[in-house]
C-alpha cells in the first residue's frame, strides 16, 4: 500500500496501551496508518522537531497567518510548540513526552475554540525498505463534543486530516 488507508478506525470504547488517564467523558481514538518508502531514521525528524511539522501538517492550511512559538529543546522530550490562529486554527500547544526510535508520544491541549486535552501516538513500523507510519489520537469526549459527534463523529472530522497528513509526511519523507 503506498497511499494513506482511508479505513476508519475508531473505538471509543478503547482502553488500549496508547490509551490512559482517568474517565471523564466518552473515550475515543482516531487512527491512520500508511506506508512511506523510507526508513523510520529518515521519517523520524519530521516527528521529533516541531518546526519541521510546518512542513506536512494538514493543519498548517488553515490560517496562513498562524503564529507559531517553540520553547524547550528544538527536537525530542521537552520540545513544545504553541500556536495562535484563526477561528478554523484555533488556539493550543504540543509537547513531546516520550519518544524512541519507533515512536513519538504528544501532549496535545487545545485552549480554542474550545479546551481539550489528547494524546497522539506516531508508530514507526520498518519493513524492508518501508515503514508503516500509524498516527492515534486519544482523548475523551467533553460534553460539547459528544455533542457534535451525533452529527459528524470525531473520526470523519479527524480521519481525513490524518490521512492528508500523513499524505503529506509521504511527500517530504521520500523527498
Amino acid at each position: 500500500m503506498d497511499v494513506p488507508d482511508s479505513t476508519p478506525r475508531v473505538d471509543e470504547n478503547d482502553h488500549d496501551a496508547h490509551h490512559e488517564g482517568h474517565s471523564i467523558g466518552t473515550p475515543y481514538t482516531v487512527e491512520r496508518e500508511a506506508v512511506i518508502n523510507a526508513s523510520a531514521s529518515e521519517i523520524r525528524p519530521f516527528l521529533v522537531d516541531f518546526h519541521k511539522w510546518v512542513d506536512w501538517s494538514p493543519w498548517e492550511k488553515l490560517d496562513p497567518n498562524m503564529e507559531h512559538t517553540y520553547n524547550g529543546p528544538d527536537e525530542g522530550v521537552g520540545a513544545h510548540t504553541a500556536w495562535t490562529g484563526n477561528r478554523k486554527a484555533g488556539e493550543g500547544s504540543m509537547e513531546i513526552t516520550s519518544t524512541d526510535e519507533t515512536e513519538v508520544v504528544i501532549d496535545l491541549r487545545f485552549e480554542k475554540p474550545f479546551k481539550d486535552q489528547s494524546k497522539i501516538t506516531i508508530r514507526l513500523e520498518e519493513h524492508g525498505e518501508t515503514t508503516m507510519v500509524r498516527w492515534f489520537m486519544d482523548g475523551e469526549m467533553n460534553t460539547m463534543m459528544r455533542i457534535i459527534d451525533k452529527f459528524k463523529p470525531m473520526d470523519d472530522m479527524l480521519g481525513k486530516d490524518f490521512a492528508e497528513g500523513l499524505a503529506n509526511l509521504k511527500r517530504v519523507s521520500e523527498a
